[in-house]
């Protein structure tokens, strides 16, 4: 008994208002379910992808659709469409992804335009696939330009507006129905209260900034059309944005979020929200707030955790805050300084206090040479392996060069003494292979001798107490600052909690680094990584038995808590 095929539709339109209207879905399901009855396959699943463009691969229903057809076993045999624009119409992608299933056993069929797995028949499905790119190029094209004379004509284009206004219906041109912008009262007055929070504060402060009104607005529950708190990027957007002064920017920016030329750019004519006055009286109160306008030394200078300082509450970065005309910094999490305390109730630290904390940790438990001998214990047993597996791989590619040249003086021997004879084809083509044989393991045999120099001289024990010496006296400079690139070298992730400072990084980067310090060649290898892998200290924490790939070491030095001890 046959087994039927099991198939998959994938069903789609381009626009929401096609699937709001059933345009074309209900049609492309009944001719793909009859194709599948006609042909014996087994229906297992249909995907459907309601208003979604077949440019690119950001579409949900066909993602699960390629999850389910590249997994380990596929979920079905063969994906059916109407035809292949509704898979993609891009030639590139649609390759990419026909491939990725037929790796897996997986096909793709159109109902329309049935083709073959020959030659022939990928061509031409390519040339087809050029032809739907080619037109979905022109189409958007069109698109634009009518969208642009929509908006030369006072028209909205469809986008979502800004808070504070709403589309309405505005004439009626045969079937089309053109729209305007209307001001929507239920969040206008939050526009308003915005440039008013701005120009004048709320009565018990002066002018406030874009940071003060997302912890104003987020504090009394005064939320976002879709009911989200505020952000500073938000606020920042409403407060710079003249739509509400009268002049909306259609066409401002590209697909990918860069700038046009203003010739392309179209102002629509908008009802006015804000007053003109009071627009640029903000626009020029956030210009004189703005930190491009501060001395060079408080924005730009260096400092020593920014980066690989991150909050323990949220995973967000813990930035650089100034306070009293920058007199005092702080590093601040990230997230509480966009939306107060209704996102994160990160703390915000002095600046000096925490650097001071992690360098002194660094300084006290980690550049001690027998807890630097134990962290990177399997490192360098593992690199020894590495070397004695080295090792062998030479030996053994030359031992197939020199087997290689035996087989080769064998035979032009034979040669010599008249056995073999030189013109014979197939005694040429031996010769032929041996000398790739051999010249090829030659070659592999002495890129892997160059790669292994220096693994033979070991890390001594010496080597980390000379290092754990210098680097304790470097670490710190002569003004009281600190060594930025030697303390990254050591922790690449600091994550500030309530009660503790934990300090994570790389055996393999530390390992580099003592390497390096060394004149040792690097026992890792390779490009550093970003990707960090952890362990409980284990002094730390002796619950923990194994090793682990990482390090990590705790500061339980809780700030605002003096008496409590530096590090367990």
């Amino acid at each position: 008994m046959t087994i039927p095929l099991r198939a998959a539709l994938y069903l789609r339109v381009s626009t929401a208002r096609q699937a709001e209207h059933d345009v074309s879905i209900p049609d492309q399901r009944r001719q793909g379910e009859a194709y599948c009855a006609s042909r014996g396959y087994q229906l297992v699943e249909t995907y459907v992808e309601a208003g979604a463009s077949a440019t690119n691969d950001r579409r949900p229903e066909f993602q699960r659709m390629m999850e389910a057809g590249t997994g380990k076993p596929a979920a079905f045999d063969i994906v059916i469409v109407h035809s292949f624009s509704r898979f993609f119409r891009d030639h590139f992608e649609l390759e990419f992804y026909v491939r990725k299933l037929a790796k897996n056993g997986v096909k793709l069929a159109s109902i329309t335009q049935e083709l073959g797995d020959d030659p022939m028949h990928v061509m031409m499905r390519q040339i087809m696939t050029l032809f739907d790119e080619y037109q979905s190029k022109e189409n958007a094209k069109h698109v634009l330009r009518a969208q642009k004379e929509n908006a030369r004509q006072g028209f909205w284009n469809g986008s979502l507006p800004p808070i504070g206004y709403r589309v309405v219906a505005a004439e009626q041109r045969g079937a089309k129905i053109k729209k305007k912008l209307e001001i929507d009262p239920l969040h206008a007055d939050t526009v308003r209260l915005a440039f008013r929070l701005a120009l004048e504060g709320d009565g018990t402060s002066g002018p406030m900034g874009v940071k003060s009104i997302v912890t104003y607005l987020n504090a009394r529950r005064i939320f976002t059309r879709d009911g989200g708190r505020w952000g500073i990027g938000q606020i920042h957007r409403l407060l710079t944005r003249p739509t509400y002064i009268g002049r909306h920017e259609f066409n401002k920016r590209s697909k990918a979020k860069v700038l046009k030329p203003a010739s392309e750019v179209i102002e629509v004519e908008t009802p006015r929200l804000i007053d003109q006055a009071t627009f640029d009286a903000v626009q020029a109160h956030l210009r004189s707030r703005n930190p491009k306008v501060m001395p060079a030394r408080v924005v730009s200078g260096p400092t020593l955790l920014t980066g690989i300082c991150f909050c323990a509450a949220c995973g967000g970065a813990m930035t650089i805050r100034t306070g009293k005309g920058a007199r005092y910094r702080y590093y601040s999490c990230s997230t509480a300084a966009r939306q107060g305390e209704t996102g994160c109730r990160g703390r915000a630290i002095p600046m000096e206090k925490l650097d001071d904390l992690v360098a002194g940790h660094l300084e006290d438990r980690l550049l001690d040479p027998e807890r630097l001998s134990e962290i990177l214990a399997s490192v360098l047993d593992r690199r020894q392996d590495r070397a004695e597996r080295r090792c062998e791989h030479i030996a053994e590619l030359n031992r197939r060069a020199a087997e290689a040249d035996a087989r080769l003086r064998r035979l032009y021997g034979a040669i010599e003494s008249g056995v073999a004879d030189l013109d014979d084809p197939a005694l040429k083509e031996r010769i032929k292979e041996l000398k790739a044989t051999r010249d090829q393991a030659r070659a592999d045999a002495q890129r892997a001798a160059q790669a292994a120099q220096g693994f033979g001289a070991a890390i001594t024990p010496a080597h980390v107490a000379a290092f754990a010496r210098e680097a304790r006296e470097r670490i710190r400079l002569p003004g009281g600052g600190y060594r930025r690139d030697l303390l990254r070298a050591l922790a690449q992730r600091v994550e500030v909690a309530e009660r503790e400072v934990r300090i994570m990084g790389s055996k393999g980067n530390l390992l580099r680094t003592l390497a390096g310090a060394a004149g040792v060649k690097s026992a890792t290898g390779g490009v550093p990584t970003p990707v960090l892998n952890w362990r409980k200290g284990w002094d730390s924490n002796p619950r923990w038995s194994r090793p682990h790939a990482g390090f990590q070491d705790r500061c339980l030095k809780p700030l605002g808590h003096p008496s409590a001890p530096d590090v367990i």
